[in-house]
């Protein structure tokens, strides 16, 4: 048995600006974007909302997250989760939380603790929790 959790991320208009920051910052491909506008769905979408994102795709590592603008009245702030990155470099652990720290909010500073050499958690800037993981040498 094989199980792969789906990750879909709903945003609130800002779903292309986030995944153009993964991929910059992350080292992710975006892989597919449809925006509402170029859907069948077109006309389903709200006056303004043609530019925004009904489906997008980036790979990020062996990882795909799945991400969409939801409509406004269906958005709701994102709880319960958090996206693990595991990183084998303790200077790279130290760019990305840095950049996913920028103008987001930091739950648990970035340290060294008695299982990593540096783990934090971060809110980005676009409310998708994070948290990452450099382990110690075993």
């Amino acid at each position: 048995m094989t199980l792969n959790p789906r990750i879909s991320l709903s945003f609130d208009g800002q779903c292309e600006a986030a995944f153009r920051f993964y991929e910059q910052f992350l080292g992710g491909k975006i892989a597919f974007i449809l925006t509402w506008g170029n859907s069948p769905m077109a006309k389903d979408a709200p006056p303004g909302w043609g530019d925004k994102i009904l489906h997008a795709r980036i790979t990020i590592g062996d990882t795909d997250l799945l991400g969409a603008d939801a409509l406004p009245h269906i958005y709701q702030p994102r709880t319960g989760f958090g996206i693990l990155l595991s990183v084998d470099d303790s200077n790279e652990t130290e760019r990305l939380f840095a950049a996913l720290a920028e103008n987001g909010k930091v739950t648990a500073p970035l340290q060294e603790t008695f299982w990593a050499l540096r783990y934090g958690a971060v809110t980005d800037r676009f409310g998708v929790p994070w948290e990452i993981n450099c382990e110690k040498n075993q």
